[in-house]
């Protein structure tokens, strides 16, 4: 199938990759060019433009870090759509603004998807993403032989907006097992125990965690190398307050966990990894 890409970062590269690796021909854009030249060797076709990616693309997939990132990509590329193509955006960005880009779509005769995903760049490399995908489901039917080189398990959540509003929810939950994470690593190492045994102790019970397993011997190690940069997780959880407040919702983990992050991002960890945010709490939670 002819694929059109854009966006082509720490996410959308090797989910490009799997694609052309599972035999489609991909047309690949990003704003910063190298970043898509890489993806050559892989067979991709690097453009000088998104409406070049997806003028006459089967499916146009979209990767983009913000809201208004993904709403211009859309403006761009939405004169050249024609009937029948198939738009997914697997960015993550406020459900509002999948509902109303969903909309222009269908005006422009495309169908659509918003499609998160979580799992970090390892997921993306290994195609082991969870994908929750929002839009018609006739639509999600025919996308599906798209997203299984992606993804393990890719859900059909309902209409459009669902799927960021679940990847939203799944953020929260990061959140807060991340940082639920970090401080039984601090408390570890402050009672004078070693922290590796202490995760080997109880990773495999009520304990256990996805956060605790994968980012917990990172944190041991002090190993900030990033597979999602704590500024994605900023704007994430800046997401899911506005839609929090929306919905008139009172979520305190959330704001807990929002200040946490904004403190690493303030403490120049922005373009480190999630497990980074263990940094800012070594800086405020000892007291001695």
């Amino acid at each position: 199938m002819e694929i059109g890409w854009i966006g082509t970062g720490i996410m959308g590269a090797p989910m490009a990759r799997r694609l052309l690796r599972a035999g489609h021909r991909v047309r690949v854009f990003n704003r910063t060019p190298e970043k898509a030249r890489v993806l050559a060797a892989d067979g991709a076709t690097v453009v000088a433009d998104a409406v070049e990616a997806a003028r006459g693309a089967a499916a146009v997939f979209i990767m983009a870090p913000d809201t208004p990132d993904v709403e211009s990509v859309v403006t761009r590329i939405e004169p050249a759509l024609e009937r029948g193509q198939l738009v997914i955006d697997m960015s993550t960005i406020a459900p509002e603004a999948e509902r109303a880009i969903a909309a222009r779509c269908a005006a422009a005769g495309a169908s659509y998807l918003d499609a998160p995903v979580s799992g970090g760049e390892g997921g993306a490399i290994e195609g082991t993403l969870t994908i929750m995908v929002g839009g018609e489901a006739e639509v999600f039917e025919r996308a599906r032989p798209l997203l299984e080189p992606l993804g393990r398990r890719i859900t059909h959540m309902g209409p459009a907006g669902a799927g960021q509003a679940t990847k939203l929810a799944n953020q929260i939950a990061v959140a807060l097992a991340l940082e639920a994470a970090a401080e039984a690593i601090l408390f570890a190492r402050e009672s004078g125990l070693d922290p590796a045994r202490v995760l080997e102790a109880i990773g495999a019970g009520a304990a256990g965690s996805w956060q605790l397993a994968n980012l917990g011997p990172k944190i041991i190690a002090r190993d900030y190398r990033p597979g999602f940069f704590i500024k994605l997780m900023r704007k994430d959880l800046r997401l899911v307050e506005e839609a929090a407040e929306r919905n008139r919702l009172a979520l305190p983990g959330l704001k807990l966990m929002a200040s946490m992050f904004n403190t690493a991002g303030a403490l120049g960890h922005d373009l480190d990894g999630t497990q980074a945010v263990a940094a800012a709490l070594d800086r405020l939670a000892v007291l001695k």
